[in-house]
């Protein structure tokens, strides 16, 4: 097809029709602003010199190691990001004095476990910040990520009995909820039973 052809029928390569580098990074916002507060989250901050700090690594980090635009992938709703750093900071700190405690009374007797965690997300961008989320409890690490099953294999501490085995399942669960209500698609927002179908998964891939 000539370049004429092209632009008869409306596909003539531009800039804007290829989606160019200043295209690409403007549409990866959400990605800047979710590392913005992860970084405030990591800090335990909010002086100016974090915020700017922070600010400037998220766009850094964006414009340098561009990745795919997630925009058809989350669904950003402001008022539950707003509220995911104190829900976090909340959860560091009961967890981390709960760690600390245990340490104290029973010393290297402190008992562990790994768990196998379902989750309801199929997308990569959920699973990894379910993930993430998990992650930054104290007592809590992610050994596997099992994409085909929806599965997190999850190394925890105390876990002496299993009501206790339970709890700290209930909580990757919790993290996964932030995440839904963060990035998640309204109708995973609205059942919270609902499991994820088609929503960047293997369908989008492919």
């Amino acid at each position: 097809m000539s370049p004429a052809d092209e632009q008869a029928h409306g596909t003539a390569s531009t800039p804007g029709a290829r989606g160019g580098p200043p295209r690409r990074t403007s549409r990866q916002w959400p990605l800047a602003l979710w590392l913005w507060v992860l970084w405030i989250v990591l800090w335990g901050s909010v002086s100016p010199v974090v915020l700017v700090g922070g600010a400037v690594v998220a766009l850094l980090v964006v414009v340098l190691f561009p990745l795919p635009s997630i925009a058809r992938r989350a669904r950003l709703h402001p008022l539950w990001l707003l509220l995911l750093p104190a829900h976090l900071l909340v959860g560091l700190v009961g967890s981390a004095v709960a760690v600390a405690l245990e340490a104290v009374r029973r010393g290297p007797r402190v008992r562990a476990a790994v768990l196998e965690v379902p989750l309801r997300s199929e997308s990569d961008l959920m699973i990894a910040a379910t993930a993430n989320m998990a992650s930054l409890t104290p007592g809590t690490l992610v050994l596997e990520i099992d994409r085909d099953r929806r599965r997190l294999y999850v190394h925890a501490l105390p876990a002496r009995d299993a009501r206790e085995v339970d709890r700290r399942r209930g909580e990757v669960a919790t993290a996964e909820r932030w995440v839904v209500r963060t990035i998640g698609p309204a109708e995973m927002r609205k059942d919270p039973n609902r499991r994820e179908r088609g929503y960047g998964g293997e369908g989008e891939r492919r």
